[in-house]
């Protein structure tokens, strides 16, 4: 039994002081509030909060953050560019040098404040022919070595988009027939163990026909795993969708699938208002990746009328551009005040921004990750951070603030600690395992022709 007395702790009706929480097995059994001393072998921490779940991740997309910060010709760039240049890194990958690119991405979740990743993965072929399960493997083993709690997504990719039914020869690598795609998922759901997971996804609209999403979303409720899609992230996806199949994506989406609780789609940036209300009352998540959406120029999600609208949400660090939840939470905030030119917009339940996006994100992203218990309770998993209660970026914040203090100070979030599955993983606001993974993390970008 492991002990933990915090002087504040983020319970699921709020901060409650001086809170003991019993862990046994990697699971919280008990929760008690206002015990003022703690008993013997106690750890006493000073702020404790749940992990949050990071809701999309491309791993390998960390060895690709800072190095598309350039205009790659005369004309204006966009995603579309932007992918030529990680297609180029797609080729260049394989499954020992993707084991340790995802080690260091998870190494960064943790010490960040994320507990818990789902792994959005189509790249099933590496440079010396590594097989879907081969890949599979890289990133559990990055999973076990950093610690992190995975949910593996492997993602189903059929074609070039709407109109094209093959990929592209760059794109082979994604690809699968859909009766192999689905024995793989199977063969990763049997193997999955401990902090590992298994959900299913397809691409996008783009990338699978009708037929095959059915089947895909067939297996999704067989197997009561979530089902995860990108949708309507860029405006050309939606000028596509309406020109090959005359209605807008998530539109489309709804009148042909039962979309509820078990799905998440991902970015939905392009949505109207009738889109907005009836993905809001669908039950499904939409997890926002504000780093990425507006690293690659995406837009922006109408968040305040889907919120209005009882929506559920989460985030997610998608391209490593920022591997930070707090900052996550604070530029999706930023950009509907920019949009919008007010303040506060999120504050649509609570009066308090940090607060409701917090709360939001933890909900949500244990929705998207599938997990049914979460945060600081009885029968949740054993994950939590400490966060440094004498910071001076939490100096005079009580109760009403603190959430606040950390999304919009824009600090270094004063993290002490962090637990999965009940064993310390940061300790001292650094990962247990920081630099050897930071070694083989260089030693990979020199393999991959990526180093500076």
């Amino acid at each position: 039994m492991k002990r933990i007395l915090a002087r504040r702790a983020l319970l699921g009706n709020g901060w409650a002081e001086d809170v003991l929480l019993s862990i046994r097995d990697g699971e919280i059994v008990e929760v008690t509030a206002g015990v003022p001393s703690p008993p013997a072998g106690a750890l006493i921490a000073g702020i404790v909060i749940p992990g949050l779940t990071n809701a999309h991740s491309h791993a390998f997309q960390r060895a690709l953050a800072g190095r598309t910060e350039h205009r790659s010709g005369a004309g204006r760039d966009s995603f579309w560019t932007w992918r030529e240049r990680m297609y180029e890194l797609t080729g260049r990958l394989d499954a020992g040098n993707l084991a340790a690119v995802a080690r260091q991405a998870y190494t960064e979740m943790l010490a960040s404040g994320y507990t818990s990743v789902v792994e959005f993965h189509y790249l099933f072929r590496g440079r010396t022919g590594n097989d879907a399960d081969a890949m599979f493997g890289a990133l559990r083993t990055a999973a076990r070595d950093s610690g992190i709690r995975l949910i593996y997504v492997p993602v189903l990719y059929e074609r070039a988009g709407f109109d094209r039914p093959a990929p592209e020869a760059r794109q082979r690598r994604f690809a699968m027939e859909v009766e192999s795609f689905l024995a793989h998922h199977e063969r990763a759901a049997g193997a999955a163990s401990g902090r590992v997971t298994v959900g299913i996804g397809a691409h996008s609209l783009r990338a699978v026909s009708e037929a095959s999403l059915h089947q895909v979303a067939a297996r999704a409720a067989a197997s009561g795993a979530p089902l995860h899609l990108h949708i309507a992230e860029q405006r050309r996806e939606l000028v596509d969708c309406l020109r090959a199949c005359g209605v807008r994506p998530v539109r489309w989406l709804l009148d042909r699938f039962d979309v509820d609780e078990a799905w998440c789609l991902v970015h939905a940036t392009h949505v109207n208002d009738g889109e907005t209300h009836d993905l809001a009352a669908s039950g499904a998540v939409v997890c926002l990746c504000p780093s990425t959406e507006g690293n690659l120029g995406d837009g922006l999600f109408p968040l305040e009328r889907f919120l209005r609208a009882g929506g559920r949400m989460a985030i997610g660090s998608d391209s490593q551009a920022t591997i930070n939840p707090f900052e996550e939470l604070r530029w999706l905030e930023y950009g509907q005040r920019l949009a919008s030119e007010s303040r506060n917009v999120a504050a649509v339940e609570d009066p308090h921004v940090g607060r409701e996006l917090f709360r939001r994100a933890l909900a949500g992203g244990a929705q998207a990750a599938g997990q049914a218990r979460f945060g600081l309770a009885p029968g949740a998993p054993a994950d939590l951070v400490v966060l440094d209660a004498e910071d001076p970026m939490l100096a005079g914040h009580g109760p009403a603030t603190l959430l606040d203090a950390l999304l919009f100070s824009g600090h270094r979030v004063p993290i002490e600690r962090v637990m999965v599955h009940g064993e310390w993983k940061v300790m001292d606001g650094e990962h247990v395992d920081r630099v050897p993974t930071a070694r083989d993390f260089a030693a990979a970008l020199t393999e991959l022709g990526a180093a500076p």
